[in-house]
């Protein structure tokens, strides 16, 4: 049965952020919103916690998955970024875009994209997750929470307790959040190209 956090959008109790950094260092998998959508996540090279979310979301092993980092400073060890690349990331974050880009060999391998060695990364717009991120002193390894069966993301931590209770271990609900998931942008090659658009304006990009 899942653990459930009820937790301040703005002023999150740090009490309750500590308890799900804990849980995440002990293997688990949470739901947490972010300044898009619900999203999975789990400690960086948690082979267990990925492996579920590739189960609960039915995925292949060319997902995308993305590190969503608090800062520059996290982001920067994890991707390789050039002067160019790291301007338009840097005008973008924090937001609600995900951006791909080659990955350092400080990126689990099992995360990568088979063929490419890419990975994504983000730094979200959310009091939550900037919280949880600096108490966890690391990334989150994650990936939207899109269920197969559905066409939109989730977006109520109640009904998310009671779809997925027996599959992950923690909800942290702060309200409702929004049902659109980022806007990729894919700098693999050094050129903006936009892979999905979500709730980012692709418009700097196009």
């Amino acid at each position: 049965m899942a653990r459930y956090f009820d937790v301040h959008p703005d002023n999150p109790q740090p009490r309750s952020i500590r308890q799900v950094a804990d849980l995440l260092r002990d293997g688990g998998l949470i739901a947490y919103p972010t300044d898009s959508c619900f999203a999975l996540g789990c400690q960086l090279g948690n082979v267990d916690g990925l492996q579920r979310i590739r189960t609960i979301r039915n995925l292949d092993d060319k997902h995308h998955f993305t590190l969503v980092c608090a800062d520059f400073a996290q982001l920067g060890q994890f991707v390789h970024i050039d002067n160019a690349v790291f301007r338009a990331l840097k005008a973008h974050t924090p937001g609600q875009y995900t951006f791909i880009l080659p990955a350092t060999k400080e990126v689990p391998r099992k995360m990568l994209h088979p063929k490419k060695k890419t990975v994504g990364v983000r730094i979200p717009s959310h009091p939550v997750v900037t919280a949880l991120l600096r108490e966890l002193g690391e990334p989150l390894m994650s990936s939207t929470l899109l269920l197969p069966d559905e066409e939109d993301p989730m977006t109520e931590g109640w009904l998310i307790k009671d779809r997925l209770d027996n599959e992950i271990d923690a909800v942290i609900d702060s309200g409702e959040c929004g049902t659109e998931p980022t806007t990729v942008i894919n700098y693999s090659d050094g050129t903006a190209v936009v892979e999905r658009a979500g709730a980012g304006d692709t418009g700097p990009f196009s």
